[in-house]
């Protein structure tokens, strides 16, 4: 049905968060969805190859952002009419770096989407200036602040501003886990010269959730010296973690002075009016009406974290489109319980001692 066509694109939306570019290109981004019969979404693909890995490694994924979005468990039925899997594959092979590289025209990664506030305009600035003027204005920059706050929409919007005016600059935009996987990887295969010709060959590299680099010997000693090579030869460099670079208890001195010689740059909360105008301007995007006692019910609620409030504005988007009713205070209380739930003080146990343990010390 139409209204089902209408909700997928905000079911990927969802799952490009959770996967590399590389992998949701390949697997998810050509899925053509069918119908949505008794909670359970029916979908299609363009050959059985790529239907026997959706079902084998995606389908989870698919799962929850099916209930992200309606806010109920949904089964998954992948079916193809395409080719078998005895028959060639239509998929080309892509570059070994287009995992690292950022598209342009994703509107949520562009400074014109990005909303300015008192917690995130100095931010903001820099990483404009940066864009404007690449290794010339601050280099590195390093952006900290809590999740969901805005930092990976900076480092996006860098990318993109920077694609725009200097299309011929090599642009490598990776997340910590993945650098460090990527080292791992090399150094099994030995094949460590390919690694280093990759990253030290950029014009520009942005780092996403450098933190995890922290407490990973063979990883923080290449990164020392692809970030050297960079800085040298006048390249910049982007940065972004949790918290500032004195507070990743594992990380080595000679990395810390080095991230903080350039600017360091904060990320707040939101402020009420900037919450607003993130509700706003989401719904804007989402061609969603919403009314302005409803806008300020979710502001008043959720307060910490920006995917929060974009996630309860495609909660109401999915509501109107599979049942047609108009955002209300109680469809909004309905769309954001489950993120409320999540908020709730989470009992202190091993498990969760062992989590926080692991996630500061690497």
């Amino acid at each position: 049905m139409e209204s089902f066509a209408d909700l997928f694109p905000l079911v990927l939306d969802h799952c490009k968060g959770k996967i590399s570019d590389v992998a949701f290109n390949l697997w998810l981004k050509d899925i053509v969805p069918v119908r949505l019969v008794e909670s359970t979404a029916y979908l299609k693909v363009n050959s059985e190859f790529k239907m026997n890995i959706v079902k084998e490694k995606y389908t989870a994924i698919l799962q929850t952002a099916f209930e992200e979005v309606l806010g109920f468990e949904v089964g998954i039925d992948v079916s193809c009419d395409g080719p078998s899997a005895g028959q060639a594959s239509s998929v080309e092979p892509l570059p070994a770096d287009a995992d690292s590289s950022v598209s342009g025209g994703e509107y949520d990664y562009t400074f014109d989407t990005f909303i300015v506030g008192s917690s995130n305009k100095f931010a903001h600035a820099a990483s404009l200036a940066v864009a404007a003027n690449p290794a010339n204005a601050y280099n590195p920059l390093f952006i900290y602040g809590g999740s969901g706050l805005g930092k990976t929409h900076l480092l996006h919007a860098i990318c993109t501003e920077i694609r725009k005016n200097k299309p011929d600059y090599n642009i490598i935009y990776v997340k910590g886990d993945e650098f460090a996987n990527d080292i791992i990887t090399a150094i099994r295969d030995q094949n460590t010269a390919a690694f280093r010709e990759r990253y030290r060959k950029a014009d520009v590299l942005l780092v996403d959730d450098i933190q995890f680099i922290g407490g990973k010997e063979s990883t923080q000693e290449e990164f020392f010296h692809t970030f050297n090579t960079l800085y040298e030869a006048g390249k910049q460099i982007v940065l972004a973690s949790d918290r500032p670079p004195k507070e990743i208890k594992t990380l080595e001195d000679r990395l810390r002075t080095r991230f903080e010689w350039g600017l360091l740059a904060d990320i707040q909360a939101p402020d009420y009016e900037t919450r607003i105008a993130i509700i706003r301007r989401k719904a804007q995007l989402l061609d969603i009406q919403i009314p302005d006692d409803v806008a300020e019910y979710i502001a008043n609620r959720l307060k910490t974290n920006i995917r929060q409030l974009e996630g309860a504005v495609k909660k109401l988007k999915a509501y109107k489109l599979l049942q047609g009713t108009n955002p209300s205070i109680v469809i909004a209380q309905n769309a954001i319980r489950d993120i409320l739930n999540d908020n709730q003080p989470v009992p202190v146990t091993v498990e969760r001692i062992i989590s926080e343990v692991g996630r500061t010390y690497g």
